[in-house]
């Protein structure tokens, strides 16, 4: 993996956040735990999260685990004893959080996980609430909440089963199996498998391609999707029609149609 300029941490060194050519990168940075997730992590993602978020020149984010071993293997388990002994302070842990990844669930950048080793529990919810999930040949994926005695929540089953459908999230999670990259191609859960050493080449790619594209165009298929995952009678019609709008009447319209026609790579402002 390539060094990244201008990397700034958070979490003590934890969580770590670069950008370079429209590409934003936050690397899960704990591999002495398989880059298991302690509360100051979920709370340094989130910065993270939101100083990409706000930057004008990002256009696509990337998740990605260091030490080429995991993801994230999941929640950082030597804290449970402190912070999730029983069932209030375990609500106060998952309210905290919770509220990072309601960030990236309602995240306006497309986003990319880059799943190289474990994707295990928490990490899987991680995974899940990316736009696009690209996993290396010698990935592995489960949610072992049955053997820890934890339920695993509403909005991280949801999310599996819209991504596997029920009988598999059922096996997933009664079992708390482990599956590998092949088989988690097969039933939807990731959407390409590349070798281990091809894996950050083949997602910077993709993201690049991402932040080549129009801004307006790629959040258009954004909240387009999004509403068309609701039931019909939560669906934002308005929202959908404003964003399609917005798009004719772009600046950004105007030079993909004269790129095309003058056979030259469009220039896109996001405007």
């Amino acid at each position: 993996m390539a060094e990244r300029p201008n990397e700034i941490s958070y979490a003590d060194g934890k969580i770590l956040k670069s950008a370079i050519d429209g590409v934003g990168v936050v690397t899960f940075n704990n591999p002495d735990k398989r880059n298991a997730m302690s509360l100051e992590m979920w709370e340094g993602f989130g910065q993270a999260l939101s100083e990409l978020r706000d930057d004008a020149a990002v256009r696509v984010v990337v998740l990605t685990g260091a030490g080429g071993k995991a993801f994230v293997s999941g929640a950082d388990i030597s804290q449970f004893e402190a912070t999730r002994h029983n069932a209030a302070a375990s609500e106060d842990y998952s309210r905290r959080s919770a509220a990072q990844r309601a960030l990236l669930a309602d995240y306006p950048k497309p986003t990319i996980a880059c799943i190289g080793g474990f994707c295990l529990g928490g990490g899987m919810q991680v995974a899940m609430l990316a736009d696009i999930r690209i996993a290396s040949a010698d990935s592995q994926f489960g949610i072992p909440a049955a053997r820890l005695g934890i339920a695993y929540g509403y909005d991280g089953l949801r999310h599996l089963v819209s991504l596997v459908g029920p009988s598999w999230a059922r096996l997933l999670m009664y079992t708390g199996m482990r599956i590998d990259a092949a088989e988690a191609l097969r039933i939807g859960l990731v959407e390409r498998v590349m070798p281990a050493d091809e894996l950050w080449g083949a997602t910077m790619e993709i993201a690049r391609t991402i932040s080549d594209n129009a801004p307006l165009a790629i959040q258009a298929a954004k909240i387009t999707i999004r509403e068309v995952l609701k039931d019909e009678s939560r669906r934002d019609m308005d929202a959908i029609k404003a964003i399609g709008a917005a798009c004719m009447d772009s600046e950004d319209f105007r030079e993909g149609r004269q790129a095309f026609m003058a056979k030259r790579k469009p220039q896109f402002r996001g405007r």
